[in-house]
């Protein structure tokens, strides 16, 4: 099958040519593209009639697709109401994902708060278990729950955090965010080496099944210490920032991975998707 390439939400050059999301699917395929992520990060807010006609064009055009579930879901809140509500969330965005026909649906993990990693990391655990069990119960077992690496150093969400969040339930799939690692770790997660490492975790604590079918975002961002991400740029306008996707993608098509990638770029996602797949491509050609 192969890796997948496409966007989150509606870049600059598709909001300037088009009105509406509906017609992302055919401008990605036109792009040479294969893969949308719909955006509900501010609220889970797609009508029945503009689910259907997404659901449609990208059944017509070769497009997958996953949802963004919202931002302000918190898995690791201290207040019961508030992983609740989490929940909630996380049902309304498998609702949606059923009626636009995505299977995956990526899940921000929440912040540490005042307590310890690895109480936050429990917390977070039971909350996501609960929501796939409710999840079950009202129909949507075959969405994907994708917890995210986050970008901040005081999130939960480093490597070794989503995969534990991962390790629950076998349907459970980390939404690897090589941007995020990158700022929290203020520039370290870069390079061939350390990609390699970071493949090999993803292994050793999931299995190879997941490591190949894992869900992606990217991008280059700005960070600052000692707080991590600030902001998403571009590829053309980087100011300095990795991370470098290049050795990824190398690394991808040498181990015979197919995951999708999501690229996040501040309004330059589809050139800068398109870039990661003709990077890709290329690499994988070397291995015939």
């Amino acid at each position: 099958m192969g890796a997948r390439f496409g966007v989150a939400g509606n870049s600059d050059a598709f909001s300037e040519k088009y009105r509406t999301t509906a017609a992302a699917p055919k401008y990605l395929h036109e792009m040479g593209l294969d893969h949308y992520e719909y955006q509900c990060g501010r609220g889970v807010r797609v009508s029945d009639k503009t689910a259907a006609e997404i659901r449609a064009n990208a059944e017509r055009e070769g497009i997958t697709l996953s949802v963004h579930a919202p931002y302000f879901i918190s898995l690791s809140s201290v207040e019961p109401e508030k992983r609740d509500n989490s929940i909630n969330y996380i049902l309304q965005t498998c609702d949606a994902a059923k009626r636009l026909g995505a299977e995956r649906i990526v899940i921000h993990s929440g912040s540490c708060a005042k307590m310890s990693r690895e109480e936050a990391l429990e917390l977070a655990k039971d909350t996501l278990m609960r929501a796939r069990r409710q999840a079950a119960e009202l129909g949507f077992e075959d969405i994907v729950f994708c917890p995210e690496t986050m970008g901040k150093v005081n999130q939960l969400g480093d490597l070794r955090e989503v995969l534990e969040l991962c390790k629950p339930d076998e349907s459970f799939l980390p939404t690897v965010d090589w941007g995020h690692l990158y700022a929290r770790t203020f520039g370290e997660l870069n390079g061939a080496e350390v990609f390699g490492k970071m493949l090999d975790e993803m292994e050793n604590a999931l299995g190879h099944d997941r490591l190949a079918r894992f869900h992606s975002h990217f991008s280059k961002i700005m960070y600052t210490v000692p707080g991590g991400e600030k902001k998403h740029l571009t590829f053309a306008e980087n100011e300095g920032y990795g991370p470098d996707f290049e050795p990824l993608m190398e690394l991808v098509a040498r181990k015979n991975l197919s995951p999708v990638f999501v690229c996040e770029s501040a309004g330059t996602q589809d050139i800068d998707a398109l870039a990661m797949k003709n990077s890709y491509l290329k690499e994988l050609g070397k291995q015939k």
